[in-house]
């Protein structure tokens, strides 16, 4: 039985879903959230970390310095667009963004989101796992295996979901005891 195909999308799903927690801001300066802000480079457009050097000099600090100063105006206007939710200070050379620090009621929204998210993975989760036992089911119906080997690969399945739901859970606890704890 090859549960790889299986196995993959579960790895799939929960990479997404990492990504996804990285890009939230927890009230650290953390420069994932640019990942999803293009600015209009030359004609074509282009993620921030491809025209600029991105720092963290402190915890609450994100300094942009692009190579090019004459993209410094775009810089500041995609991120003025977008929906971080930070303004960003130009000095002419750099560009600051300052993350203030978050309130008890924005960090419970926070782990709602999160909480959120986690369950959207955990469906991701089950729909991969609904697609490989339908293919197993459909190989039993073939004769291409018996009812014993679809029940060994239907718990073996199920032993692949629970672990990759246990991760799934294991990640959002940690990104909860993060956001409440800064």
């Amino acid at each position: 039985m090859d549960y790889s195909k299986i196995k993959e999308k579960m790895e799939k799903t929960i990479n997404a879903y990492t990504e996804k927690l990285g890009e939230i801001r927890a009230g650290r300066a953390n420069p994932a959230v640019l990942n999803k802000i293009r600015i209009d480079y030359y004609g074509v457009p282009t993620p921030i970390n491809q025209v600029a050097a991105i720092s963290v000099p402190e915890a609450r600090l994100i300094v942009i310095q692009p190579w090019d100063i004459s993209c410094l105006k775009d810089i500041e206007k995609a991120i003025l667009t977008s929906d971080i939710g930070i303004n960003p200070n130009n000095d002419g050379k750099v560009i600051r963004l300052n993350f203030p620090e978050l309130t008890e009621e924005r960090r419970k929204d926070l782990v709602k989101e999160i909480r959120k998210i986690a369950e959207e993975a955990r469906v991701s989760i089950r729909g991969a796992r609904r697609d490989g036992l339908d293919e197993f089911k459909a190989m039993q119906k073939n004769s291409e295996i018996t009812e014993d080997e679809l029940k060994i690969a239907e718990n073996e399945v199920q032993k692949l979901t629970d672990s990759k739901i246990e991760e799934i859970d294991k990640i959002l606890s940690n990104k909860e005891l993060d956001i409440m704890s800064i």
